[in-house]
């Protein structure tokens, strides 16, 4: 059930962002946000592609092997734009994102309860920066953990079994990066918030299971905070009743 209740929360939350006319412009004004920076980020890494490819393999003369240099600079011009786009994606959610997203979780709790639940005197702009803060472990240990797993994969005989884990917890760490909005906000100590993760890991399962579908995750992530705060504010409606 919890895992159905995941899923239910990401399409409420899209449909809400989609006929809201300030969420939706905060949706598009995330992705374009991530689409150019990891433009950028791309377009750099490249730039010094010739000059690595050299440091690893000078090209060979002979038309026998050249084919295989030629593979070689095409897997690191890969491996490179990977590297540029995991490290973009962590500028832009750190320096960037998670701003956008914090004010589509404030936009969406005011249209539903009437109110944004402030902690008491802490400033906005306080407020801001420690969400910055706590966005740095949020974004690193999914990265880290997710890593492990792809080395495990390719040391290791299971290949497709961490392939199928490696994409359940992506799903499930990308589902936290926006129901982890309000608690953040609200100044709950890390700990607690990645022990939540936890005891509700079907739940971000399933809230974060349509990340996994190419094309249609742009959008569904684009709007992701507005469903994970509709479900935040209900589960402390019903916790107070």
């Amino acid at each position: 059930m919890s895992f159905i209740n995941g899923i239910r929360y990401n399409l409420r939350g899209l449909a809400l962002g989609l006929k809201t006319p300030r969420l939706l412009m905060l949706g598009i004004a995330r992705f374009v946000v991530l689409l150019v920076i990891a433009i950028l980020g791309a377009t750099l890494a490249l730039s010094y592609h010739n000059d690595i490819i050299r440091l690893i393999w000078l090209k060979p003369e002979s038309i026998w092997i050249v084919w295989l240099w030629y593979l070689v600079s095409w897997l690191t011009a890969i491996l490179m734009v990977a590297i540029s786009t995991v490290l973009s994606y962590l500028v832009s959610q750190v320096l960037f994102s998670v701003v956008i997203m914090d004010i589509m979780s404030r936009v969406t709790e005011k249209k539903i309860t009437g109110n944004v639940i402030e902690v008491p005197s802490i400033p906005l702009f306080r407020q801001l920066l420690f969400l910055i803060r706590q966005e740095i472990p949020r974004t690193i240990i999914p990265v880290l953990c997710l890593l492990v797993i792809m080395i495990l994969g390719w040391l290791t005989p299971l290949g497709p079994l961490f392939s199928v884990i490696s994409s359940c917890l992506a799903a499930v760490f990308l589902a936290w990066d926006n129901t982890d909005l309000v608690p953040a906000r609200r100044m709950t100590p890390f700990s607690k918030r990645f022990s939540w993760l936890m005891k509700t890991f079907l739940f971000h399962l399933g809230f974060g299971v349509l990340f996994l579908i190419p094309v249609a995750n742009i959008l569904l992530l684009s709007f992701a905070p507005v469903g994970a705060t509709i479900y935040h504010v209900e589960i402390i409606k019903k916790s107070s009743d």
